[in-house]
C-alpha cells in the first residue's frame, strides 16, 4: 500500500485486504499495542515500519541455503526473500561438481563446511532443500551448528529438539488442499491431459 501511495489506511480495508474483518484486524494488533485513531484510521509507513518489529523483520536475516539443485536454484532466484530482509549468503552441498561454483556471487561451499560457515556469518536460519533421504541428517548437523530456524522444502517430516523452529513445506499437500477445495465445489476434473514440449 505505502509502493501505491497510500497514507493512511482504515480498518475496513485492511480487512479486505487479507480477508478478514475490521473488527478482527483492530483486535489482533491491539494485542501489541495502541494503533492508529479513531475515525482517521492507520498511518500506513508507522504501521509498516511496526509490524515488521512485530515480525522480527526490523533486522537483516542471514540465511544458509542447503541444496543447490533445482528447488535451491529457484529459492535463490526468489527476489522477494531479499526485499522482506532475508538474504542467502552461503549454499552447501554434497555434489563435488557443484562445490566451488558461484550463483550470483555467493560460493557454493561443501556442506562439509557447515559448522564454520555458520559461526562465522552467524546464521541462524536454514532453507532445507535436498532429497527426503538426507533431510533428517542434514537438519540435525544444522541444529548442532547453532541453527534455530528451518524452512524445509524436503518432502520429509523432521524431528528436532525445543527451541528450534521448523515449518515444512510440502507442495502435494498444498495441491491436496486445492482438490479439496475444488471437490467441495463440484468441480470435477476432466482428462488428465500433460503439456509436453519438444524441441523441433
Amino acid at each position: 500500500m505505502e509502493e501505491e501511495g497510500a497514507t493512511t489506511v482504515s480498518s475496513r480495508v485492511l480487512a479486505q485486504r487479507v480477508g478478514t474483518t475490521a473488527a478482527q484486524v483492530r483486535k489482533d494488533l491491539s494485542l501489541f499495542g495502541t494503533f492508529g485513531t479513531r475515525g482517521l484510521g492507520y498511518e500506513v509507513r508507522s504501521l509498516r515500519e511496526r509490524l515488521r518489529e512485530i515480525l522480527g523483520l526490523a533486522q537483516e536475516w542471514p540465511i544458509a541455503l542447503i541444496g543447490a539443485g533445482r528447488i535451491g536454484s529457484a529459492l535463490f532466484e526468489y527476489p522477494n526473500l531479499r526485499r522482506r530482509g532475508f538474504e542467502i549468503v552461503t549454499i552447501l552441498d554434497r555434489d563435488p561438481r557443484k562445490i566451488g561454483r558461484s550463483w550470483d556471487g555467493v560460493r557454493i561451499r561443501s556442506i562439509d563446511e557447515v559448522g564454520e560457515v555458520i559461526e562465522r556469518l552467524r546464521i541462524k536460519v536454514a532453507l532445507v532443500a535436498v532429497p527426503a533421504s538426507e533431510a533428517q541428517g542434514v537438519v540435525d548437523r544444522l541444529v548442532g551448528c547453532g541453527i534455530r530456524g528451518i524452512l524445509n522444502l524436503a518432502p520429509a517430516r523432521l524431528r528436532v529438539p525445543d527451541g528450534v523452529t521448523v515449518n515444512e513445506v510440502d507442495l502435494a499437500l498444498e495441491l491436496e488442499v486445492i482438490s479439496y477445495a475444488l471437490g467441495a465445489r463440484g468441480t470435477v476434473p476432466g482428462e488428465i491431459r500433460q503439456d509436453v514440449t519438444s524441441d523441433p
